[in-house]
Formats: C-alpha cells, structure tokens, sequence
C-alpha cells in the first residue's frame, strides 16, 4: 500500500525545504521506496534533493497538446489522435516515466508549469490516472504543493493520507494556513488527515500565535526550529538533504513524521 504525504503553505514558509527532509527521514529510517512529487510550478525540489531535472511535466503536456494541433491542422482527425496512432494516455505514460529524475530511493517527478489557454480537462484527466499508475509502485509519496493545492485536485491524485500545512510563526502565515485548511474540504480528493507544523520558530511559541493556532480546526503536531546550519546549505545552493542527522531541523522533522506515520 502506498501512503502519500502532501505539503501545503504560504510561499516563504519553508515547505520545500520541509519536503527534502521528509523525504531524507523516509529514505533514511522507513523500508520502500520513495516517489517525490514537485507541484509547485517553480520546480525546485530537485535542487534540496541533489537531481538533475531536465523535463516537467508540464512540458510533456504542452508538447502533447501541440502534436495535437498539428494533427487536427494536417488531417483534420479528432481530437485525440496522434501521429502513429498512438493514443493521449499511452503518449503520457511514456514521456512522464522517461522524465523521472532517478535518485538512489528517491525518484522526482516535477509538474511543472501552469497551463496554457484552451481545455486541458481530457489531459488532466490522462495525467491523474499516469501519476496514480507510476505512484502505485512505491512505498511513500511525498507531494510538495502550490499554496492552493491545485495539482492535487486537478492533476496529480484523489487521494491523500497525510497534509502537513506548513506556517512560520507569523499572523499571515497563520491565515494562510487557515485557508488551506477550510478549503481542503472542498476539493474533489480525500484527505484522511491534516496536521499544522509552525516552522522556523526561534525559542518558545509567542502567546498570540498560540491563540491563533488554537483556533484553527486541525491539531498543531510540532515546530521546527530556525537553523544557521540549514540557511548555510540554502545560501550556498547545496542540496538540504546533506544536513546532519543531528541536527535540529532534521530531528524535529523526525519526530513530527514519527507522530504522524506511528511506530
């Protein structure tokens, strides 16, 4: 069975970073293999991963829809052929297999850039049931998302076990959080669980932002602290799965990661 841990928050909070480490503890300390999934049309979970990444999915998308065109334009076929007869599902498959940036048991794979104009809901549609299919073969799925969660609902499952909203310790932050939060519950997916994590907190949480934490209707299950040895790793463009294990913000992740999956 394959569990899948999804990422949410504000930008700047420091979920991706927040990804890699996940992923370094499922690696490090859980048996299976571990499919990475870059939502966030920025695409740079690679870089906290240490892989090379040399197409996204929304590249392999674009490039369909275009060989799409230029069949309707040549021959005037329906919409969904393509040249050799090779169907929109198939073409998908392929192209998005070949992409996965391979780590040693961490595969990536990135979605890339926002859609373009026309209707992309038979593509999307074909992209799910991919993903999904590629996800089956792994023990975790870690999806690291946009704040507004749009590849899960639309392009990349239905179904998730855990949500880590990720904060910092900050009113806005905090209301982003609350956000996600209320609008998870709209979305054509299901969510089993959804925890909060206060990130980069220096020292003890103030007294205001514990208010505004108790108010939200998922339970807060840990903080992270803020970490020089982390910043160093970012400032020099390294990958953040180098941290040492001893370190603080590796073992607050492990620890929070450890209330969430259980023993």
């Amino acid at each position: 069975m394959t569990t899948t841990i999804a990422l949410a928050g504000k930008g700047g909070v420091g979920k991706t970073s927040i990804a890699g480490l996940v992923i370094k503890h499922l690696v490090s300390n859980r048996k299976g293999a571990v499919l990475a999934i870059d939502a966030d049309p920025s695409s740079n979970l690679n870089s906290v991963l240490g892989l090379d990444l040399e197409w996204t999915v929304g590249d392999i998308r674009e490039g369909l829809l275009e060989q799409v065109k230029g069949s309707l334009l040549a021959s005037g076929a329906a919409m969904g052929a393509l040249p050799g007869g090779m169907s929109k599902r198939d073409y998908l498959d392929y192209h998005i297999r070949a992409s996965l940036a391979e780590g040693d048991a961490c595969d990536l794979i990135a979605m890339g850039r926002s859609e373009g104009a026309g209707c992309y809901c038979a593509v999307n549609h074909n992209l799910r049931e991919v993903v999904d299919s590629i996800s089956r073969n792994y023990t975790y799925v870690v999806i690291d998302n946009e704040a507004g969660m749009e590849h899960l609902s639309r392009r990349t499952t239905r179904d998730v076990q855990h949500l880590l909203i990720i904060t910092d310790p900050s009113q806005r932050g905090i209301q982003a959080a609350e956000r996600i939060a209320s609008f998870r519950k709209e979305m054509d997916i299901h969510i089993e669980n959804a925890y909060l994590v206060l990130n980069r907190l220096s020292g003890e949480i103030p007294e205001a932002v514990q208010r505004s934490i108790s108010r939200l209707d998922i339970p807060w299950v840990g903080s992270i602290p803020a970490d020089e040895e982390l910043a160093e790793l970012d400032y020099k463009g390294l990958p953040l799965v180098q941290l040492s294990e001893e370190n603080a913000v590796y073992r607050s992740v492990c620890t929070i990661l450890e209330r969430v999956l259980g023993a």
